[in-house]
């Protein structure tokens, strides 16, 4: 959820200081079957609401200045952490507080781009935070902001039979219920058909004991349009390292299963925050 703002000469400034200041301690092992692997660095600008890993193992980022100017005078001010699936690309968007609607846009892998529009249900926020799509293309997780025993399941535009061919209304599926309520989620990816990953900003120690906690929600069964329950745990802490002091923001979470690189991104304070920081995970068993 990052407003960035910074001039060209405060970034180059600060993305020098980033790149020779901190980061020269060791990656420290992290709890929940994952090992910091490496940290790589994007402009905020184009990468601070999300990532997802592409077939040939190159990345695609996503931040507010990655949308389209059509999109943004038609009201869909905020991006969120996107998915890819079967060379489909899934950005999920929100409009402004007076909103009824969130929308999905997905580009085939011909360039060709089809918006879905989702009408908001009764007590459902306004928030897309993101777009996870199950391992068997057929089902599309989002989620909603602030304190939420739930995620949001949809029908995968384009791929899943039930949807539009070209774009157009997108009802809500059954719903993942989580059996331990987490807040502020910014992304989550599938790491099996029945296990995701998803980031908190949630810096409370209110509900996890970790500080910005990436958890981990295991589903009692595959996702199939109706309602399910998830089990959540926490894996570990976000890292929180910069040469900048203040607040840092968890962002966009990704997997990439032919890898088996797990993906998490976290802004650092300003003004450190022009470039935000992606830390690599690998698993520690298996």
């Amino acid at each position: 959820m990052t407003v960035w703002k910074a001039s060209t000469a405060l970034f180059g400034a600060v993305a020098l200081a980033v790149m020779t200041g901190g980061g020269a301690s060791a990656a420290p092992a992290a709890p929940g079957g994952w090992q910091e692997s490496g940290t790589s660095r994007v402009s905020s600008l184009t990468g601070s609401q999300g990532l997802a890993s592409r077939a040939d193992g190159s990345l695609l980022h996503r931040g507010l200045g990655s949308i389209p100017l059509d999109l943004r005078i038609k009201g869909w001010g905020h991006i969120g952490d996107p998915d890819i699936a079967k060379g489909h690309t899934f950005d999920a968007y929100q409009g402004g507080d007076d909103a009824r609607s969130k929308m999905f846009a997905v580009t085939a892998p011909d360039g060709k781009r089809h918006l879905y529009e989702h009408k908001l249900d009764a007590g459902e926020k306004l928030n897309n935070s993101f777009a996870a799509v199950s391992p068997d293309n057929q089902w599309l997780v989002s989620g909603e902001w602030g304190d939420q025993n739930r995620l949001q399941v949809f029908p995968v535009p384009l791929l899943n039979s039930s949807t539009p061919p070209a774009g157009g209304a997108l009802p809500q599926a059954g719903q993942i219920a989580l059996d331990k309520p987490v807040r502020d989620i910014q992304g989550c990816d599938f790491v099996s058909d029945t296990r995701l990953v998803c980031a908190s900003n949630d810096a409370s120690k209110q509900l996890w004991p970790e500080d910005r906690p990436v958890l981990q929600v295991d589903l009692e069964r595959p996702l199939d349009g109706k309602p399910v329950t998830g089990r959540v745990a926490s894996l570990f802490a976000v890292p929180q390292r910069s040469v900048c002091s203040g607040s840092f923001e968890t962002e966009g979470v990704d997997y990439d299963p032919a890898r088996r690189t797990l993906r998490v991104e976290v802004v650092p304070p300003a003004p450190c925050l022009v470039t935000t920081t992606v830390y690599a995970y690998k698993p520690t068993t298996g």
